[in-house]
């Protein structure tokens, strides 16, 4: 009883059974989709289950199958503010696949608080394990070797090259972002990068490269390197147009870069996107809308949800290719470039 109110008694499998007219035995294997069973009688059980609204025991589950239904989650910084959506995506898949969540966050590079969480899920005995990092920046040492259960690592690099990982298409996301300023009739495109060791920005640049050599040209001007932020963007649209290239567009390497390249053309009265078309990368609501709610930024969303539900989903696949997968990238259009 709770509060005063009784408890409904709980539907049994013999209760399946005796509705579905089979016994108790059959009645099982058919919701344990035994293929020996046929079809009708399947179809029969999973009737009465539904009309009973039957819910299997997961503990008496898990000692049947000799699963848990438990997924492990490592998260590195959850409250990230780009690991948030993925972790998000991820399990909430679980939770689609009728499997549980058994969260730790920590920092991957902090050996003790490491060594603790993989401790705590390897008891736990733990179906599979989902490592969420907080980006494609670096690449984080492989924990394969200490389970034997599948394991996924999202939105971070691993050392060991046969670990399944995925990641958002920073390639794709550069091609697009440049695509989109030749379909809009710019030619003379520049680019203002994220970090020199930044596996993203690397990858975006490359993408901008894939798309330019497509169409017969090459970047404008100096390539600059920065770190991800808006006053690094301002600073490397100044030294762009102090450089005297004669550019129609820019690729900045992230949104906050963008905005602060935005900054320096108002202020050198260079008109948006008359002059010069501006495509940014992460389509976060915070960065790429102001106060007012008015989209101020032409971006490449990366899709960082549907990467955690991929990630998530791939622990229902009996086997895996090792190697990297993604999640496609999607434009969304703005004020800062030509349509």
């Amino acid at each position: 009883m709770l509060f005063g109110v009784p408890r409904e008694k709980s539907v049994r499998l013999s209760d399946v059974a005796a509705v579905a007219g089979v016994s108790l035995a059959t009645a099982s294997k058919a919701l344990n989709g035994n293929t020996r069973i046929s079809e009708a009688t399947r179809e029969r059980v999973r009737v009465a289950a539904e009309r009973l609204d039957f819910r299997p025991d997961a503990l008496a589950r898990s000692f049947a199958s000799g699963r848990s239904g438990t997924i492990g989650v490592l998260t590195h910084r959850a409250k990230n503010t780009f690991a948030q959506p993925v972790a998000m995506g991820a399990i909430l898949q679980l939770g689609a696949q009728n499997q549980a969540a058994l969260v730790y966050d920590g920092d991957v590079k902090e050996s003790k608080a490491m060594s603790d969480s993989l401790r705590e899920l390897r008891a736990r005995r733990i179906d599979g394990l989902l490592v969420i990092g907080d980006g494609h920046e670096h690449t984080s040492p492989s924990l394969t070797h200490n389970f034997d259960v599948p394991v996924r690592y999202i939105f971070t690099a691993s050392s060991d090259p046969n670990d399944v990982l995925y990641l958002p298409d920073n390639r794709e996301a550069g091609r697009l972002a440049t695509q989109h300023l030749l379909d809009t009739g710019n030619t003379r495109i520049a680019h203002l990068g994220g970090p020199q060791n930044s596996i993203a920005a690397e990858r975006r640049l490359a993408g901008m490269t894939d798309a330019l050599t497509a169409a017969g040209l090459e970047p404008v001007g100096p390539i600059t390197r920065s770190d991800w932020t808006r006053v690094c963007g301002a600073a490397s649209m100044a030294e762009l147009l102090q450089s005297g290239a004669m550019f129609d567009a820019v690729f900045c390497g992230n949104d906050h870069i963008a905005l602060g390249a935005m900054e320096t053309c108002a202020a050198a009265g260079v008109r948006i996107p008359d002059d010069v078309a501006l495509v940014g990368v992460d389509n976060w609501e915070g960065t790429v809308v102001d106060q007012d709610g008015s989209r101020q930024l032409t971006s490449v969303d990366l899709e960082l949800m549907e990467l955690g539900r991929l990630g998530a989903a791939s622990m229902a696949a009996a086997d895996h290719a090792p190697g990297e997968h993604f999640s496609t990238p999607t434009l969304a259009i703005g004020p800062s470039s030509r349509v």
